[in-house]
């Protein structure tokens, strides 16, 4: 598989499904494992015998204390939900969300992310993806273990990427703003419409959320956010001109 897909664990208390992970990685071929908040020890005795040839995937893992900071550098997000009261965040099956991933490899690195264990992603993690893949299971028990769901996600990615190889032409070519990005230019709109009075503090973070799910589907580029952030400084520039 492609070098900048990246594999992306949110907060693992679990040695054995952390190797049993970085074995999948090393079997399909991906050279990067990043670790958000490890409940566990990523690089313990345990872990590195379950991971057989995985375990150097595991000595050279990195950790990041928050999920912006694990996917900040992805053009190209996916998580993982296995829940159903994900609010407004659509959820897609893998023959959508994973070739659109693919369609990034060749622009920067992408990221697959997946939840806690017990937990999976919250809301406000899951909008950090532009896309979010449900595998679909038993509604009466549609939880996975954490390393099934790995193995599931990366079986139907090595498949759809040979499907790729046998085609010139790729359907989706734009360079997508990153996370950090993204989240930089809500930050400063968010801040700009609280003071105009058109959000108000307590209610504003769902009502952005709303608008950073609008922008994923969107599938917006770093240009854009760049014209979005200008349109908010000019907008910031002539309210505090009309005040002076």
């Amino acid at each position: 598989m492609n070098e900048n897909i990246k594999i992306v664990l949110v907060e693992p208390a679990g040695e054995i499904n952390v190797g049993s992970v970085a074995r999948l990685c090393s079997n399909f071929g991906l050279n990067e494992i990043r670790f958000v908040s490890p409940r566990c020890n990523v690089v313990s005795t345990q872990a590195k015998r379950m991971a057989l040839k995985g375990a150097a995937l595991l000595e050279k893992s990195r950790s990041f204390y928050s999920l912006l900071d694990a996917v900040s550098d992805c053009t190209r997000v996916v998580a993982t939900c296995a829940r159903i009261d994900h609010g407004e965040i659509p959820l897609e099956g893998p023959s959508r969300a994973l070739p659109w991933l693919l369609d990034g490899v060749d622009n920067g690195s992408v990221a697959i992310v997946f939840g806690r264990e017990d937990r999976g992603l919250s809301n406000d993690e899951l909008l950090l993806a532009q896309r979010v893949l449900k595998l679909e299971m038993n509604s009466e028990y549609p939880s996975l273990n954490l390393s099934h769901a790995v193995a599931i996600a990366l079986y139907e990615l090595q498949r759809f990427q040979f499907d790729f190889a046998s085609h010139s032409e790729k359907s989706f070519k734009n360079i997508l703003a990153t996370p950090l990005q993204l989240g930089d230019c809500l930050e400063d709109a968010e801040k700009l419409l609280i003071d105009v009075g058109f959000l108000l503090e307590h209610t504003s973070k769902a009502r952005m959320s709303k608008v950073r799910a609008l922008l994923n589907r969107s599938e917006v580029r770093p240009e854009e956010v760049s014209l979005i952030r200008g349109m908010i400084r000019q907008l910031r520039w002539a309210l505090n001109s009309s005040r002076s």
